[in-house]
């Protein structure tokens, strides 16, 4: 299948690592141009350098944070002057602390707004000008499988993942009739650093070897394995790409069948 992307502009949030690294590189993959965002420049040279090798693609990239809006405006000013536009915006971040409802006060659920969902607005404010102008693109929010089913002990995610939920809704039926089409991918237990934390944490309090804890959890997943971070990225792409054309305002997540709601 031609997805239609070769030479189109990418914007990739939190993408020095992980399922943003993932994402962008299969961007590349289809020969996107592709500019990464993220906080750490020694990790971003050290994405690009992964992407090129792999694709054959030289991805650009801003340093930033996306708690900052001046960042945010920043990155979405670079892509418009390096790239003409943005076709492809993939709102990303690292998640919140891990803990129960006990465990945070307001500062805590303040900067966890800011990190999953206000971050996410902002950076969809600071596209859209482009997008209208062009008379098309593509947001693809990431949150997680939490959308379906609440995870124990991440009380910050599950909150506001789900206001990434309504505000992809939101907005599917608000940009629809300019062909600028709004999904949520959301990703099970994905072979992350940020999962392998947890279940450290997780083994720890139940006093459990982390290989014996890991060996349980992957036991309980349909598909019988983590995910690996490009499976997700392939979905990212495609509902991200002028490929799809009619799907907008979904939550498609990448769990190996492990959410049982519907």
């Amino acid at each position: 299948m031609n997805l239609g992307l070769q030479g189109k502009p990418v914007l990739v949030l939190a993408a020095s690592d992980g399922l943003g690294k993932a994402a962008a590189m299969e961007f590349a993959r289809e020969g996107a141009r592709v500019m990464l965002f993220a906080r750490s420049e020694d990790r971003l040279k050290q994405a690009r350098e992964e992407i090129s090798a792999a694709t054959g693609e030289r991805p650009e990239y801003v340093v930033g944070d996306i708690t900052v809006a001046a960042d945010t405006r920043n990155v979405v000013a670079a892509a418009a002057q390096r790239f003409g536009s943005v076709f492809a915006l993939v709102n990303n971040s690292g998640g919140p602390p891990a803990g129960g409802f006990d465990a945070f006060d307001d500062d805590a659920w303040q900067k966890a707004f800011e990190l999953t969902l206000l971050g996410f607005i902002r950076s969809i404010r600071a596209v859209l000008p482009l997008m209208r102008a062009a008379g098309a693109g593509r947001i693809v929010n990431f949150t997680s499988s939490s959308t379906r089913q609440a995870i124990d002990n991440l009380i910050l995610s599950n909150t506001f993942r789900m206001g990434v939920v309504g505000l992809t809704k939101t907005l599917a039926r608000e940009l629809a009739r300019e062909n600028i089409l709004v999904n949520v991918v959301g990703p099970g237990k994905m072979d992350t650093a940020r999962l392998r934390n947890i279940e450290a944490m997780r083994a720890e309090k139940l006093g459990l070897a982390l290989g014996d804890l890991q060996k349980k959890s992957a036991a309980e997943i349909p598909l019988g394995r983590y995910g690996r971070p490009e499976e997700l990225a392939r979905l990212a792409v495609f509902l991200g790409s002028a490929a799809n054309t009619y799907i907008t305002g979904q939550t498609v997540l990448a769990d190996g069948g492990l959410v049982q709601a519907y």
